[in-house]
């Protein structure tokens, strides 16, 4: 309950200027390649097509690479964020880890294809480039109350989630218009020949998206030094070490009281866990389902990023008239639809019925069941933007203003403590029964149970402005 003291601090608190919110913005863009080009739609694709043995093995060992950088993130998260919140400082945070994703990207370069003893060290390179990235999202997400009022949050993380998306559109679009070509024709997808005499036959258009997600990091996240203002420190680090692991401790003993925290962050951790295995195999699936190469997939790509471009800007507004958790509840009711949907999808038919297949080297996307994966994989694009949009926004609702980064470190936690499980399971899985279809179908538990646990929230429309 906020005093009279608390809303007089509310009624007085100045918020930065334009520039400010705007170059907090520009982070999910300059994070987003990351996600994007690395993650899901060309070098994960191609790491399982060409640098592996098979389709199969590829998603398999990706499934365990990214279980391990998941769960470095998951122990980590919450002391790291007690820390900074107890040091009062972000962007030292914000630093440090991006630095670790401009190495881990860059490194990925050296991903040649037909190399198996290059894959450890590749992987370890994603790795790094993974916990460089989730990390310094967390003490970035953490600067949103500081931004603007509590009644523009959802708008402001809905927007930063679509301005990411746009990002992403933007690299894909430079990697497959101007640097990845194909292999046989040596052409991009624009028809030109790759600039600075990358290779086809040696996929150097699909390696470099490592180098490019590191510097496009560099160049955008810069105006958010610049202009949006820190908090101020508060304590030496020494100091700080010592408080932040004490009031970690006190507040992962106070979420028995908090119920619909408590409720929530259990949510986030079993639904985060189901989107991120989606999204980071998605391409791989479509790989190994149509055949598909690093232009098809690409274009897959941008194709989804402009619908979760549209969904994230027009989540943030429904966020904000309607409430964060009816935000997040349609979006699992539809990503449940899509993600059963794409299990009945194969080259030949559509929910068991039999199509026409894609005819070999006709136009993209000519077979039925390519178009309907399509379709999906937009419902899919538009609902995620809004779902994890939605997720930091009512994390802000519910928890103590004056931990925040501390509880966006618990809200990674719960993001990722169990993330290592989804990869996990669909790496074991695909393993076992070398289908990927059976390793994907795992994630439809995910989405009921992140549902069933959703409903026990009671969302609160009032926030309480830190002093």
């Amino acid at each position: 309950m906020q005093t009279g003291v608390g809303k007089a601090k509310a009624a007085t608190k100045v918020y930065p200027g334009r520039a400010a919110v705007i170059s907090w913005i520009f982070f999910d863009w300059a994070a987003q390649p990351c996600f994007t080009l690395i993650t899901t739609f060309v070098f994960a694709p191609y790491f399982a097509s060409f640098v592996a043995s098979d389709a199969a093995s590829g998603q398999a060992l990706w499934g365990f690479a990214t279980a391990a950088a998941g769960l470095a993130i998951a122990l980590l998260s919450p002391v790291l964020g007690a820390i900074a919140d107890a040091s009062g400082r972000r962007k030292p945070w914000i630093a440090v880890f991006g630095a670790l994703l401009v190495i881990g990207s860059s490194a990925m370069w050296i991903g040649t294809p037909g190399n198996p003893d290059i894959i450890p060290m590749l992987l370890l390179a994603y790795a790094i480039a993974s916990v460089g990235v989730e990390f310094a999202t967390v003490f970035n997400n953490a600067m949103m109350p500081t931004l603007v009022p509590p009644d523009r949050i959802g708008r402001l993380s809905g927007t930063g989630w679509a301005t990411g998306y746009v990002g992403g559109i933007l690299s894909l679009v430079l990697v497959l218009g101007f640097l990845a070509a194909n292999a046989e024709t040596g052409k991009t997808l624009f028809g030109f020949t790759p600039l600075f005499g990358l290779d086809p036959v040696m996929h150097e258009g699909d390696r470099i998206t490592g180098p490019l997600t590191g510097l496009w990091f560099i160049i955008f996240v810069t105006p958010m030094f610049l202009f949006t203002p820190d908090y101020p420190a508060k304590r030496p680090m020494r100091e700080a070490l010592g408080e932040g692991l004490r009031e970690l401790r006190e507040s992962l003993l106070s979420l028995p009281k908090q119920r619909s925290l408590a409720w929530f962050l259990l949510a986030n951790m079993i639904y985060t866990d189901g989107l991120v295995s989606l999204f980071a195999f998605g391409g791989i699936y479509a790989a190994g389902t149509f055949g598909w190469d690093t232009i098809r997939i690409g274009t897959f790509g941008i194709i989804l990023a402009v619908a979760g471009t549209f969904g994230g800007w027009i989540g943030g507004k429904l966020d904000d008239a309607f409430g964060p958790k009816r935000v997040i509840t349609g979006s699992l009711v539809i990503l449940l639809f899509a993600i059963v949907v794409i299990l009945t999808v194969n080259k030949d038919s559509i929910l068991f019925i039999p199509v026409a297949p894609p005819v070999p080297g006709g136009p993209l996307f000519a077979g039925a069941a390519e178009r309907a994966y399509i379709v999906l994989g937009c419902l899919i694009g538009a609902t995620g933007a809004p779902l994890q949009a939605a997720s930091r926004s009512l994390l802000i609702r519910l928890a103590p203003k004056d931990r925040i980064a501390q509880y966006f470190g618990l809200f990674a936690l719960t993001g990722k403590v169990t993330s290592f499980i989804g990869p996990l399971l669909i790496g074991a899985i695909t393993a076992a029964t070398a289908s990927q279809k059976y390793g994907m179908a795992v994630l439809v538990a995910f989405f009921v149970v992140g549902l069933g646990l959703l409903a026990r929230v009671r969302e609160q429309t009032t926030a309480v402005v830190p002093a």
